[in-house]
């Protein structure tokens, strides 16, 4: 299945999502290279909600570009398989290599807005994340490890901890979505 398929069949949790999902699959219309950075307006990624077996806790990464505390993802750097790609990036930036999928299909949708910065020493425009979510699940017993260049702290948190501890205004909202879908998926 190709990934605007795959976008078009997701059910939005709610209006925001709905209104999302349609400006995704819009950009898929207009743009060509929505797979890799090389379009400096508009790109793919994918995050994951990583919870323990009994959905009580969150693993969140201290972020270093935002210097708030996030949820594990990355860029999709011309891999349309999303999944695939989450699960890459959360092996790198965890450290974890017991994760498991909860399940295969898509779990939420945002557009996130990114501000300007530097990485690496190069200037980033602002731009957008057309961000793909997927719930993936681990055990807070395995070890993690810190990707310095990316975060410098992982920890488990309960889910309204996971909250109160980021101090992006927007990303709230979404992890509170996020955690509301958990809730009613038990």
């Amino acid at each position: 299945m190709n990934l605007k398929k795959e976008i078009a069949q997701y059910v939005p949790y709610n209006l925001q999502e709905s209104k999302e999902k349609e400006v995704m699959l819009k950009y898929f219309d207009t743009f060509d290279n929505l797979l890799t950075r090389e379009n400096e307006f508009a790109h793919l990624t994918a995050s994951a909600w990583i919870v323990n077996p009994e959905r009580t806790k969150v693993l969140m990464a201290y972020h270093n570009i935002y210097q708030s505390w996030s949820w594990i993802g990355g860029h999709a750097d011309g891999n349309e398989d999303l999944l695939q790609v989450v699960l890459k990036e959360t092996t790198e930036e965890t450290g974890l290599v017991n994760i498991i999928p909860i399940m295969q299909d898509i779990y939420s949708v945002e557009i996130l807005g990114v501000p300007s910065h530097i990485k690496k020493g190069s200037p980033i425009a602002t731009h957008l994340h057309l961000n793909v979510t997927y719930l993936i699940e681990a055990t807070e017993n395995e070890e993690t490890t810190v990707k310095k260049d990316e975060n410098s702290a992982i920890k488990w948190m309960e889910l309204n901890e996971a909250i109160e501890a980021c101090t992006e205004p927007e990303m709230k909202l979404i992890y509170q979505k996020l955690n509301e879908k958990l809730k009613n998926e038990k």
